[in-house]
């Protein structure tokens, strides 16, 4: 079962916070399947049991989207579910500015996308190395800081090789 104490929903929340991810959006799925199906009850007690977990690692709970979802059905997936008229949306607060909607989709509307720093020094790490017969070696990764364009000289660490970014 995921929100037990061995799940994986745990386990993944967990990892998202460490790597860093700052915004959450938690499916609860298989509505359907809840006794009874689409249960209330059954939806406020995984949500009051995530949010308590949550908050242990270290995200506020109130900046975090419940969204009751049946994937196999498309309940609340990309239109509010006729089956959860219970449901009346969900609420988030953040320093950015609240949201709110109903579905999966507005959830995933509504997430803020990351700035990017480019005012700081480049940094690259490296995903891949490619060698491309006519062309050379290529590197593959992506900028987390700074930026990278055409004509830069570039030394990649730890073995100091220096070289020209083309286009």
């Amino acid at each position: 079962a995921g929100i037990s104490k061995n799940g994986q929903t745990r386990e993944h929340a967990l990892l998202a916070f460490t790597l860093g991810v700052k915004q959450l959006i938690v499916g609860v799925n298989k509505m359907d399947s809840t006794e009874p199906p689409y249960s209330q009850a059954r939806f406020e007690e995984i949500t009051k049991e995530v949010s308590a977990y949550i908050k242990k690692i270290g995200y506020n709970p109130a900046s975090v989207a419940f969204v009751p979802i049946s994937g196999w059905h498309g309940d609340n997936m990309l239109e509010p579910s006729t089956n959860m008229g219970w449901f009346k949306g969900w609420k988030i607060e953040r320093k950015e500015g609240n949201a709110s909607g109903v579905t999966l989709l507005d959830a995933l509307d509504a997430i803020m996308p990351p700035s990017r720093p480019t005012d700081k020094p480049l940094r690259l790490p490296l995903q891949d190395v490619y060698k491309i017969g006519g062309i050379g070696t290529v590197p593959v990764g992506r900028a987390e800081t700074g930026a990278l364009p055409p004509g830069m000289v570039v030394t990649f660490a730890p073995a100091s090789e220096t070289t020209e970014v083309h286009p």
